[in-house]
C-alpha cells in the first residue's frame, strides 16, 4: 500500500472519530441529514440492494435528500422480483440518482464464462460480481450509507453508527434499530414490500444463494445457506476500500 493510500486511511480514521464524539446519539433520519447536508455535501452515496428492508433506509435518504446518489449493484444474478422493485420503490419515493452498477462484461467472460461460478467458488463469484464493480462505483465519494443493522447478527452484531472503512466513512443510521421498529416505520409510512418477502425470504440477494428463512432462523440465514459465508464482501475490509 503507498504513503497515499495509509494517509487516506488515517485521515478515514481520525475523521470517523471527531464524528462519532460529534454526533453521538444521533440515528436515523436526523443522522443522515447531518451527513448529507453538512458533514459530506456533494460527496456522500448511498449503497442499497433494493432488498427485503430497503425502503426504509430509502425513505430517509428520500426525506434527507433525494438527490443523494444510490448505488445498485446488478450482478446479472438477482430476482426478476428485485429489478422491478427497484424501479418501484424509485418512482414511489422519488429517488433522483439511483445509478446501476454492472460487473465487467469482459471479466465475466473470462472468469465465469458459464455462469456457474457460484456453484465452485462463493467468494470467487461475489468479487467478480460484487465487490469490484463496487469498488468502481465508489471512487470520488468520501462517505458511503449503508443499511446494516445490529439484529441481523454475525458481524454486525456489534455495528457503530459511523466508522472507518479503508480510507471512508462508513454511516450506518440504522444499526441500533430493531426489526420492531423496521416493521413499524413500514407500516407507519405505508412502504411498499418487496415481493419476495411475503413467501418467506427475509434478506434478498443473488437469486442463486438465496433461500426462505425457516422459522426459528435469522434474517439472514437464507443468504450462502449451507456454508460459513455471511457477507458478500463490500463491507469487509478489502471489500469496498480505495478501489485502489
Amino acid at each position: 500500500m503507498d504513503q497515499a493510500a495509509n494517509d487516506r486511511i488515517a485521515w478515514a480514521e481520525s475523521r470517523a472519530a471527531e464524528l462519532q464524539r460529534r454526533h453521538a446519539g444521533l440515528d436515523g433520519v436526523d443522522l443522515l441529514r447531518v451527513m448529507i447536508k453538512d458533514e459530506f455535501p456533494g460527496r456522500i452515496m448511498v449503497s442499497s440492494s433494493f432488498g427485503a428492508e430497503a425502503a426504509v433506509m430509502l425513505d430517509l435518504v428520500a426525506q434527507a435528500d433525494p438527490t443523494t446518489p444510490v448505488i445498485f449493484l446488478d450482478t446479472g444474478k438477482l430476482f426478476g422480483e428485485t429489478l422491478r422493485y427497484r424501479e418501484t420503490l424509485t418512482a414511489v419515493l422519488g429517488l433522483r440518482d439511483v445509478r446501476i452498477v454492472r460487473p465487467d462484461p469482459a471479466e465475466v467472460a473470462r472468469r465465469d464464462p458459464d455462469g456457474i461460478l457460484w456453484t465452485q467458488n462463493h467468494d470467487a463469484c461475489c468479487a467478480l460480481r460484487k465487490v469490484e464493480p463496487f469498488a468502481g462505483a465508489l471512487e470520488g465519494f468520501d462517505a458511503w450509507v449503508t443499511g446494516r443493522k445490529r439484529f441481523h447478527g454475525g458481524q454486525r452484531g456489534e455495528l457503530p453508527t459511523i466508522e472507518a472503512d479503508q480510507g471512508r466513512i462508513k454511516i450506518n443510521p440504522l444499526a441500533t434499530w430493531s426489526r420492531e421498529r423496521i416493521v413499524a416505520l413500514f407500516a407507519g409510512r405505508q412502504l411498499p414490500a418487496h415481493p419476495l418477502v411475503a413467501d418467506g425470504y427475509l434478506s434478498i440477494g443473488c437469486m442463486p444463494c438465496t433461500d426462505r428463512v425457516k422459522p426459528g432462523q435469522g434474517v439472514r440465514d437464507g443468504r450462502w445457506a449451507g456454508s460459513d459465508k455471511d457477507e458478500c464482501g463490500i463491507h469487509l475490509p478489502m471489500g469496498g476500500g480505495l478501489g485502489l
